[in-house]
């Protein structure tokens, strides 16, 4: 087996399904037991009006997430998992996790009509 282009990519995404599935994992976590927020449904860095409304789609997200890629990196590492399988599982829960995150963030955020030369209301601090 010759070390090519392709093998390099394939070590890159298993290397890296370890920071991911630590960070969602972790994320679950602060929201479930700590009851942490402040990292649920963000818009540009700003959670919604709500955000404890939403923690619990946002826990259930990282939660399915963090654990579809931690069974991904022990099936990698027990040999149970044949490379296509392991790669479409990680690259397809990747995307759907993003997905989700965006279309929760874009829920709680809802888009609002205004008149044409009316003011946005300020963000209260």
């Amino acid at each position: 087996m010759a070390f090519d282009v392709g093998i390099a990519l394939n070590w890159i995404l298993f290397l890296a399904l370890f920071p991911i599935a630590f960070y969602w994992l972790r994320r679950a976590w602060r929201i479930i037991f700590r009851r942490d927020f402040s990292e649920v449904a963000l818009k540009r860095g700003q959670p919604p009006a709500d955000p404890q409304k939403f923690a619990p789609y946002t826990a259930l997200i990282n939660l399915l997430g963090g654990g579809v890629v931690a069974y991904v990196i022990f099936g990698v590492l027990a040999g149970i998992l044949p490379y296509e399988t392991w790669s479409a599982l990680a690259g397809g829960t990747i995307w759907c996790k993003f997905l989700a995150d965006f279309i929760l963030s874009r829920h709680a955020h809802p888009f609002v009509l205004r008149k044409k030369g009316e003011a946005a209301p300020a963000a209260a601090d």
